[in-house]
């Protein structure tokens, strides 16, 4: 993904939300995928797919069990 694309796919994450502190950081090594962090804690990665002309965006989230109150 490219830096506008991310820079997109960030102010829509932060909008959608309401959180101001969700970053997204381009992996090593990868240019598929981005990691979803709010603040310094990492909370997930965002997979881009081109399929047949469109274009669309996965995001995946763990949760562990042992995090949940």
């Amino acid at each position: 993904m490219n830096k506008s694309e991310i820079q997109r796919l960030e102010a829509y994450l932060r909008q959608k939300f309401e959180l101001a502190t969700i970053e997204l950081r381009q992996r090593p090594q990868k240019d598929d995928s981005v990691e979803v962090n709010i603040g310094d804690e990492f909370i997930g990665v965002i997979f881009k797919d081109e399929e047949e002309g469109e274009t669309s965006y996965a995001f995946n989230m763990a949760i562990l069990d042992i995090d949940l109150p």
